[in-house]
């Protein structure tokens, strides 16, 4: 089996040494071996581990809750239970945070299709209502109107 030192997975994975020691200090790594001189070593069954790691932590889920998975995982068949529920639950998490940031762009891209347009007129102010600063709704209708029939969002 082959050994890997600190260094080559921090190139791995594209992360510092010094993160890979702080997973290590926070308990996120207690498959982690040392050898004689105290070094941490990892192995090719290691990877597994450490691409479970890396994927829980782009998803944005708390260092603590790793932990308690990774223990888990060492820990054996015994908590098959354990994970697969926080798996299920890890995954409504994420899903419920897709739908946020979905709905998140897609105001963005109304808002670039409205200053886009404001930008080709010189002015925003063919968006708003007379009299005020407030933008006509109507333009929001027209913007999803396009977008919805597939329309490209750049000015006329």
């Amino acid at each position: 089996m082959q050994k890997y030192s600190i260094g080559t997975i921090a190139k791995k994975y594209h992360i510092t040494v010094a993160t890979l020691r702080y997973y290590d200090d926070m308990g996120l790594l207690p498959f982690v071996k040392r050898n004689g001189s105290g070094q941490r070593v990892f192995t090719d069954d290691d990877l597994g581990y450490l691409e479970v790691i890396d994927c829980l932590k782009r998803s944005a889920i708390p260092l603590r809750d790793i932990r308690q998975f990774m223990e888990w995982c060492v820990a054996g068949d015994a908590t098959l239970p354990q994970r697969y529920k926080f798996m299920l639950d890890q995954e409504q998490a994420l899903e419920q945070r897709i739908q946020v940031l979905q709905a998140n762009l897609a105001f963005l891209r109304w808002k670039k299709w409205y200053y886009a347009h404001a930008n080709a007129a010189g002015t925003e102010q063919i968006f708003f209502e007379p009299g005020t600063t407030q933008v006509d709704p109507k333009w929001r209708q027209q913007y999803l109107a396009q977008h919805e029939a597939g329309a490209g969002i750049q000015p006329d």
